[in-house]
């Protein structure tokens, strides 16, 4: 797996806006995840399945989802998710 400042080179803009969402440390449903990161309910939960593959977050139960340990280590690594590229956020100004 090739890495960059920006993450693992499959890390999508989609999970980097999961990743910014989750760095609260709530645990959220998909459609949660959705509403605050301007996603389809569709595309979060395609993206939370590669991110639970790649352990960068956990499933707690039924539809509901938390930043894994290996997820913070990657922050902390890559940058907290305020510095992630500013052109792949969404944010209301």
């Amino acid at each position: 797996m090739a890495d960059s400042e920006e993450g693992p080179d499959w890390l999508t803009d989609t999970d980097k806006d999961i990743l910014k969402v989750l760095w609260t440390r709530l645990i959220l449903s998909p459609s949660i995840i959705a509403e605050n990161t301007e996603r389809s309910r569709v595309s979060v939960s395609r993206r939370l399945d590669t991110l639970q593959a790649g352990g960068l977050v956990k499933k707690v139960d039924r539809g509901k989802y938390k930043i894994s340990e290996k997820g913070i280590e990657a922050i902390e690594v890559y940058g907290h998710p305020e510095n992630f590229r500013e052109d792949t956020l969404r944010t209301e100004e």
